[in-house]
């Protein structure tokens, strides 16, 4: 057991590792001494733990790039404090001491004979922060592989530590519907072969990876690599074969899946940097046959794209989104954003933006695709783009949203 309430604090800011890399153990620990230890500013991205809701301490805060996961429920009892930014901006938000940085606690490898521990499959944002950060608590978890690309930490940085040997969580992901493989299908459409891609998570993601199981010579360069990754792998699609750099390598800050996907990264051709790399402008835009493809929300009439907040309720993230569409579209091959085109029975293609929140603006948007087609927005005016998004919405609203434009005309 570490003595948090010792070592740590009030006021000081703690950040810790995210999704299958969350150091759960720690985190426990943390979570049951805060209120001694506290009040305190915490930080996470991703976080799969459903009962951390109920363990924060009512003084402490939860600062976030987004309302993933379980940190959706904290937005409930004004505990989340979410700071809108580019997925790219992490690293230097944390070099800047904007974000709680006095201790980390990540989930490594064990040392190899060197006594270097690896950050596993959570490289991520976590490489950027533990640069700057005095404290490192380590769950050194014998299941947790040793992967190319990580930082090699010595296990002396480390202020204290906890063994565990316990599986990497999996991802419980829905299986994808009828309507994604539809959204999918329109989207394989507009990538061809020895394109590079980066793709969104969830159940749509991983409908669009199976949809490109016919593609050759496909590259990977995105924030997480998930199951669907690992398929196209072995089925011989993605070879990194005609990447610009990093070539014959699937590049990315985090596994995101099943098991089958932790236990194999080592013997793949995977390469786990940090989101200083990932996402950084300067790496993307040698990436000419980069295709973007990423998800939302709301789309409004001129394809401006909202990805974050539905009802008032923090869902989502700007994430690496805009990072990712924007090099696709500038220096890139194409920026692709998909959805249903109805949600709770209301039309996902709006006049105008339900929550007022643009996530990626319209002119870093290529392509709109929902099941009912693809909307091509590169180059065209704004009485073309609202035509064409019309004719991709949801049947039972295009005369509505044909109205709201006649009338604001």
């Amino acid at each position: 057991m570490i003595d948090f309430d010792r070592l740590l604090t009030p006021g000081m800011g703690v950040w810790w590792s995210q999704a299958a890399a969350e150091p759960r153990p720690l985190v426990d620990q943390l979570m049951a001494q805060a209120s001694s230890s506290g009040p305190l500013r915490l930080f996470t991205g991703l976080s799969w733990n459903d009962q951390l809701a109920q363990a924060i301490s009512p003084g402490d805060v939860m600062v976030s790039y987004g309302g993933l996961g379980a940190l959706r429920a904290l937005g409930d009892t004004d505990q989340l404090e979410v700071v809108p930014c580019h997925y790219s901006a992490l690293p230097r938000m944390f070099a800047e001491h904007r974000l709680p940085c006095d201790a980390g606690l990540l989930q490594v490898s064990p040392p190899d004979r060197d006594g270097m521990c690896s950050l596993g499959i959570g490289v991520d944002y976590m490489a950027d922060a533990l640069e700057h950060t005095s404290m490192l608590f380590a769950e050194i978890n014998r299941q947790m592989p040793a992967v190319p690309g990580s930082p090699r930490i010595p296990v002396s940085r480390f202020t204290a530590t906890v063994e565990t040997d316990r599986p990497l969580q999996e991802e419980a992901t829905r299986a994808p519907g009828d309507l994604d493989r539809m959204i999918a299908g329109h989207i394989a459409e507009l990538i061809d072969d020895g394109d590079t891609i980066q793709v969104g998570i969830g159940s749509m993601g991983a409908a669009v990876l199976d949809a490109l199981s016919g593609h050759r010579d496909l590259g990977v360069h995105s924030g997480m690599v998930t199951d669907g990754v690992l398929r196209l792998i072995d089925k011989g699609v993605v070879t990194g074969s005609r990447k610009q750099v990093d070539v014959g390598l699937a590049v990315a800050g985090t596994a995101l899946g099943s098991a089958d996907l932790y236990n194999r990264v080592c013997d793949l051709p995977f390469l786990f940097r940090p989101t200083s790399y990932t996402h950084a402008p300067q790496v993307l835009s040698q990436l000419s046959s980069l295709v973007a493809v990423n998800f939302a929300i709301e789309v409004d009439l001129t394809g401006q794209v909202g990805a974050e907040v539905s009802r008032g309720a923090y869902l989502g993230a700007v994430g690496g989104q805009v990072d990712f569409a924007r090099s696709a579209a500038l220096t890139g091959k194409r920026s692709i954003i998909a959805l249903r085109s109805t949600m709770r029975g209301r039309s996902s293609i709006k006049f105008g933006l339900d929550e007022g929140v643009v996530t990626t603006a319209r002119a870093d948007v290529d392509c709109v695709v929902t099941e009912h087609g693809i909307a091509h927005l590169r180059g065209q005016p704004l009485a073309e783009r609202r035509r064409r998004l019309i004719n991709i919405a949801a049947p039972e609203f295009r005369d509505e949203l044909a109205g709201a434009v006649r009338s604001a005309s």
